[in-house]
């Protein structure tokens, strides 16, 4: 059955609870995205969309990952729930009901051929080569070790992935955050991404496939204060979850005036010495 003919059966209407979006609560910062497993809302426009109304189940799983309220359930006249178009939904989305992590990750072709998308690991001993700045001061050594480190562009399989502790960071933190190469980047490989900018579903597959097949050792997220910047960690939690693995996650949320605002442990699964790996989010509590 072809799937538009699917999503348009609309003479079947019944009412039932189904969920409502308020646009102008809504700011798109995509966290509803993945925590609906059907596919039914999308960010369009901006905005979170319901795709179509047989895709909601109306059970409201959805709700808690809303940090602006926008996400209700509400009873109406709408299109009967239907399994077999929530399969054809997401079958047309590429990822299958429960997109199924495969064993082996297939590796995807980095969309760049440019010199600078190639993988590089940096030694730490050129990383290191650091000389006075322009005041007569020292300046403080780069602690990046990998390349590329934007997440689109990263390979699946690099030798930087394997045994890692994994730093998942928003953009603007780097930014933002004076001390970010000492305090985080230092002794983690890096990926960067915007959850707001970028596409959160192709972020989720390529995470799940970094999991999978690369023996992490923990994982650091950090994100900024802004309520759209914390669809980062879902995402990261989301392909935790799909990779079938128990690893140490713990988020950092900074504000906007370079203050770390909060710090939390997420691990699921994993005991008391698993997480001794990366019990400090910091290096040192300065």
């Amino acid at each position: 059955m072809n799937i538009s003919s699917i999503l348009e059966r609309r003479d079947l209407a019944v009412k039932r609870k189904i969920i409502r979006i308020d646009e102008e609560k809504c700011d798109g910062c995509g966290l509803c995205v993945p925590a609906c497993a059907e596919g039914a809302i999308q960010i369009i426009d901006g905005k979170a969309r319901l795709v179509a109304e047989n895709l909601c189940d109306g059970l409201g799983a959805c709700l808690g990952d809303c940090p602006r309220g926008a996400l209700t359930i509400e009873d109406r006249e709408a299109e009967p729930f239907d399994e077999e178009a929530v399969k054809a939904h997401l079958e047309n989305q590429g990822k299958g009901a429960e997109r199924e992590v495969q064993s082996e990750p297939k590796v995807q072709p980095v969309p760049c051929g440019c010199p600078g998308s190639r993988m590089e690991v940096i030694p730490v001993r050129d990383r290191r080569k650091r000389g006075p700045g322009g005041d007569g001061s020292t300046l403080q050594p780069a602690e990046l070790t990998n390349w590329p480190v934007q997440l689109t562009l990263a390979p699946v399989k690099a030798p930087y992935f394997e045994g890692a502790d994994l730093l998942v960071s928003a953009d603007c933190v780097a930014y933002t955050y004076a001390d970010f190469h000492r305090r985080f980047l230092q002794g983690r490989t890096l990926l960067i991404g915007c959850p707001k900018l970028d596409n959160a579903e192709a972020y989720l597959g390529k995470l799940a496939d970094i999991i999978m097949g690369s023996n992490l050792q923990s994982i650091t997220v950090l994100h900024m204060e802004v309520p759209c910047c914390s669809g980062l960690v879902a995402v990261v939690k989301e392909a935790v979850r799909r990779s079938g693995k128990a690893l140490p996650l713990k988020t950092v949320k900074v504000g906007i005036e370079g203050d770390i605002k909060s710090e939390e442990d997420l691990s699921v699964g994993t005991t008391p010495q698993d997480r001794g790996g990366a019990a400090g989010l910091g290096r040192d509590s300065g």
